[in-house]
């Protein structure tokens, strides 16, 4: 029993059964797991109570010597993995002092590795979620370390590159949110586009977010910013003059062949997804190609192998005569080079 203040009672009675007088393995744990999994089970009003008790004992960790502090680490991560637990428990590892003195990350460690063990990293992923405990990870370390490379070198240090790699990836679909969501603004505001190109770049160098990444948010972004007309026969031409207006926003993204290819594919699947969008396909494509924000090649490639499944027959055969047409321009501007020689 703690005294208040946290430090342990003297009139304390030990009892033999111990998990801090226990070996400190995971084997041992994980008997310890089973007795708490069981009790629980049986009588369900143990289970605020426990909860309670270890979030108690995790703000007091500075109380525990170092080897007591592994094994309720493993003891937590075992039991945060059979479901005993709920991963609120971790919200006690966020307190200050833990988290200056490096106690909170030391004992993170000990704790995800017995956790990932019993189930995987997807698992571990779920429990965080549902606590909204899924981007806070980082909060483990101090304000001046609270970078994801300070993150990542730390846990892949010890052992957990699932961690590392699971907090990276929240980080960049963060950020990639962020970026949707700040560029609708611009748009809305109708910001120029030499702005946002720029906005855009930053945050693409920032975040280490690549172009094809970028293409797909920036057309999922101007497609959102339209009250599109619901009648099939009209939407196209209004398709046609609001992308018009966009192209030179899309081109600064198209500089690399993937970029086009991924950009032909979320028309593709837009078209697709909004039915009355399926006869303005190749409509789109070829105001891109004008526009210069999609070349031939890729087109090509598109039309060859690359398209997905989703309306193919529709799509390909609306691209026929214009493929058709790309190809005679190609072989004819291919012929005039070889005469110009």
């Amino acid at each position: 029993s703690l005294a208040p203040g946290g430090t342990l009672a003297d009139d304390m009675m030990r009892t033999d059964v111990c998990v801090f007088a226990a070996q400190e393995d995971l084997e041992t744990m994980q008997a310890f797991a089973q007795v708490f999994n069981k009790l629980i089970r049986r009588y369900k009003y143990l289970e605020k109570g426990f909860e309670d008790e270890v979030k108690k004992l995790l703000l007091f960790l500075k109380g525990f010597s170092e080897s007591e502090r592994n094994k309720l680490a493993m003891l937590t991560g075992i039991l945060l993995a059979n479901g005993t637990l709920n991963a609120s428990v971790l919200n006690s590892l966020y307190n200050e002092n833990l988290v200056k003195e490096g106690v909170s990350a030391a004992f993170a460690v000990k704790l995800f590795k017995s956790w990932i063990n019993e189930k995987d990293i997807n698992a571990v992923a779920v429990s965080l979620r549902k606590v909204n405990m899924d981007n806070r990870l980082m909060e483990l370390f101090p304000a001046n370390k609270q970078s994801v490379e300070h993150f990542s070198k730390y846990f892949t240090e010890a052992g957990l590159k699932e961690l590392s790699e699971y907090v990276r990836n929240q980080q960049s679909i963060g950020a990639r949110k962020e970026l949707q969501k700040e560029l609708q603004e611009q748009m809305s505001r109708g910001d120029l586009f030499k702005d946002i190109i720029l906005y855009v770049k930053e945050e693409m160098k920032k975040n280490n977010i690549s172009e094809q990444t970028v293409i797909a948010i920036i057309w999922s972004s101007v497609m959102s910013t339209v009250e599109w007309n619901k009648k099939e026969e009209l939407v196209a031409e209004q398709a046609i003059k609001h992308l018009k207006q966009y192209s030179p926003l899309l081109a600064a993204f198209t500089t690399q062949g993937q970029s086009e290819l991924t950009l032909l594919l979320k028309i593709q699947e837009y078209c697709y997804d909004n039915i009355h969008f399926m006869k303005a396909f190749q409509k789109i494509v070829v105001l891109f190609y004008k526009a210069e924000v999609l070349s031939e090649e890729p087109i090509l490639k598109w039309y060859k192998d690359a398209h997905l499944a989703k309306g193919k027959s529709v799509f390909l055969e609306q691209m026929k005569k214009f493929v058709e047409w790309l190809k005679n321009a190609e072989e004819e501007s291919e012929s005039d080079a070889e005469e110009g020689d």
